[in-house]
Parts: structure tokens; sequence; C-alpha cells
């Protein structure tokens, strides 16, 4: 009786900052969008726009979507497994740390970007089975130069990421989800593969949100220096990112 008293004691008391963390999440937004919303009304009342200000702007709105789906997706997975929520917690506090504070910075540095992901992922795991195939390889060398350096758009990896739990067939026994993280000198490059269902899957948001914004943030920050590419090989999904870090520094150091 005694254990069962504070299993639900535990569980009510994790149910409780649950809610206040959603309620300081929801709080956070609304100031957010009315301030963003403020911003935007601003800038749209200037006549005169220059090109850089424009992108600027388009990247903004791009962070406004990104942030709350992003706010949304991380509760559901968390809510869902309350049994499992003192885990969970230490890394949503990883992620809404970096969120809240490094997600406005211009850049931030891979070993910034991959540590959020990498939290992120953890998060996303209380998604599957324990017994989920989730392979997640991290090959970068953390004595490259490029690893400290500030040259990564924040949150620039959490769509491939999020699609691969969302569409990946989880109920199959061969289903899979495979994250790969490199760094070869010049180019840090994200490799997600995973196993999709021939079913199709039930679209609760608009499917091509994800895919589109990713790519017109990266021509916005990245121009020429990026590559993304995806491709089916049956029930194998393919989603694979790089990004010339080294190009992309020279041409932040010549325009500068």
């Amino acid at each position: 009786m005694e254990s069962t008293a504070n299993i639900s004691v535990l569980l009510i008391y994790t149910l409780a900052i649950l809610l206040t963390i959603s309620a300081i999440i929801i709080i956070y937004l609304i100031l957010r969008l009315k301030k963003e919303a403020e911003q935007n009304r601003q800038f749209i009342q200037k006549s005169k726009e220059t090109d850089s200000r424009k992108e600027n702007f388009e990247l903004e709105t791009i962070k406004s979507k990104l942030n709350p789906h992003l706010f949304k997706n991380v509760l559901n997975s968390i809510q869902s497994h309350a049994y499992q929520s003192y885990y969970a917690l230490d890394k949503l506090s990883n992620v809404l740390d970096y969120i809240l504070y490094e997600s406005d910075c211009e850049y931030v540095s891979l070993q910034e970007e991959t540590d959020f992901a990498l939290s992120l992922i953890e998060i996303n795991r209380l998604k599957v089975s324990p017994l989920f195939d989730l392979r997640i390889k991290n090959k970068i060398d953390k004595d490259d130069s490029l690893f400290d350096e500030k040259l990564v758009a924040p949150l620039i990896t959490i769509d491939l990421i999020e699609n691969a739990f969302k569409h990946a067939d989880i109920q199959n026994q061969d289903a899979f989800i495979s994250i790969v993280f490199d760094l070869n000198e010049t180019t840090f490059s994200l490799t997600v593969t995973n196993k999709i269902s021939a079913n199709p899957t039930l679209k609760k948001e608009k499917s091509g949100f994800g895919k589109d914004n990713l790519r017109k943030r990266l021509a916005l920050v990245y121009h020429e220096n990026y590559s993304l590419e995806h491709k089916r090989e049956n029930d194998i999904y393919i989603a694979h990112l790089k990004i010339n870090l080294l190009e992309h520094k020279a041409k932040m150091s010549s325009a500068g």
C-alpha cells in the first residue's frame, strides 16, 4: 500500500510539474507572438527595404512558425509518457534553454546544435518502444577547428529528425531510425534514414511545412554552400543534409 501511495504521489507531482511547464511555455509563446506581430507591423511600414533586411524578415518568419511547432511536438512526447518524465524533464530543460536563449542568435556552434539535437532525440525516444531500433551515431571530431565556431543556423537539424519519428513505421518489427552526424574538416552532414509505413500517414499537419521551410532557410543562410537531398528506396526514406561550413566561413569573412 505504501509503495502504491508513493507512486501516486510521484505521478501527481510529475503531472503538476508538466502543467507548470506547459503554462510557462504558453505564456512565453503568447508574449513572443505579440512581440513578433508588432515587429512585423513596424517592418511592413517601412517602404524601402534592402535585400538583407528582406532575408532577415523571412528567416524570422520561418523561426516564429518553427518554435511553437517544436514546443507542441516536445510536449506531446512528454505528456503522453508521464511515468518517464523525470528523465524527460532534464532533456526538456536543455531543449527549452536552447530555444529560448540560442534560437534568436544568427549562428551557434556545431557543438551547441548537436547537443540540442541529441536532447531532442532522447525526448522523441519516448514515442517508441524500448525495443525500437534507434541508431544514433555521432562521428564528429570534437577537436576539429570548426566544431566550436559559430557557423550553424540554430534549429537547422530538427526538421529531418522530427520527420523521421513522425513518419517511421514504428509498429513494424523491422522498423528503424538511423541518425548520423558527421564533420569531415570542411562539411557538416546529417543523414537520417527510417523505414516508412506502407499505409498513408494521417496528416495532422501540413506535410510540406517542415521540408519547404528548411530548404528556404538553408538557401537564405548558406546560399550555394549546402545541399539537401530526399530519396525513397522501396520502404526506406533517406534525408541527407550537407553544409560546407569552411566555405561559408570564408564568405562571412570576406563580407565582413
